[in-house]
């Protein structure tokens, strides 16, 4: 039996899958004290569906790979916002056009930014 992901391997294993793909923008957001809905949220974008549809496949793989469970993945058909949840990490992957429309970090402005900086370098 293995043992469940913990919410730091979670963020870690989304943010570098997503780093994988060449997705634009990649932040990650503490939302512990602004949301009962996660402890993370992770938003990226990309400039076309098919860059959107390769991103969502390579979380829901990497996740799985380590035992993680993808509880859900909504949007992957049209592929203009998909939502990844991961339980306590979710995963947001827009188009680019989606993401500026839908703005998710100002509407979620009182959440500070995860500094991701030890999780993108360069392996």
């Amino acid at each position: 039996m293995t043992t469940p992901l913990d919410i730091q391997k979670k963020l870690e294993i989304a943010v570098k899958a997503i780093d994988s793909k060449k997705a634009n923008n990649i932040v990650a957001m503490d939302m512990h004290k602004v949301s009962l809905m996660a402890d993370y949220f992770v938003i990226a974008d990309a400039t076309s569906n098919r860059q959107v549809q390769a991103i969502v496949t390579e979380v829901k793989d990497k996740i799985q790979e380590a035992g993680g469970d993808i509880k859900l993945i909504e949007g992957f058909q049209t592929a203009d916002w998909v939502l990844i949840d991961l339980g306590d990490v979710i995963v947001h992957v827009f188009s680019t056009e989606q993401r500026d429309f839908y703005n998710l970090e100002r509407l979620w402005h009182d959440a500070p930014y995860v500094d991701l900086t030890k999780l993108l370098v360069a392996e």
